[in-house]
């Protein structure tokens, strides 16, 4: 029988707009490996990197989801505030990861993902100031597209029956 795993979906918060270019799973996977090391020692990184993967990685909204083994999860999030930096390319990125939702299933993460994006485009419209600012946070939401891509039904499945 498969363990249990679960998805952290965390957001990459950086004052460093160079930051994106330096942004691939490689890169967040080592940072996150790094942080784990530097706060739980060797222990902590081996029961961690056993099922440990960056499964998801969007640069432009600097969205990444990981998963771990369920009983790793609490030495993978307690590690997570103590990521300061991205590195590629022998560049050093300043940067945090922000934890939003941890879930059982990808697709629960989706669904939170979804309602998030949701409440930050409804705070981004009430702060514009004038007229011309809500015209062109309307016109840039109508020039997005969504393409649905099957995923594959093995990191859909939730092990446990829990989220």
């Amino acid at each position: 029988a498969a363990r249990p795993r679960r998805y952290v979906l965390c957001e990459v918060v950086s004052d460093e707009p160079r930051c994106r270019q330096g942004f691939e799973e490689r890169a967040v996977g080592l940072a996150v490996r790094d942080a784990i090391a530097r706060v739980h020692g060797d222990y902590g990184l081996g029961c961690c990197s056993i099922s440990f993967t960056v499964k998801y990685l969007n640069a432009y909204t600097g969205v990444v989801l990981l998963r771990c083994r369920k009983d790793a999860c609490g030495l993978l999030c307690s590690a997570l505030p103590f990521v300061r930096q991205l590195e590629s390319r022998n560049q050093r990125y300043p940067c945090v990861l922000n934890t939003l939702h941890v879930g059982g299933t990808i697709r629960t993460c989706q669904k939170f993902l979804i309602q998030y994006n949701r409440r930050q485009l409804l705070l981004l419209l009430q702060n514009c100031t004038n007229e011309e600012e809500r015209r062109c946070v309307q016109k840039s939401l109508l020039s997005c597209s969504l393409t649905e891509e099957q995923s594959q039904s093995g990191d859909e499945e939730d092990d446990d029956g829990t989220e």
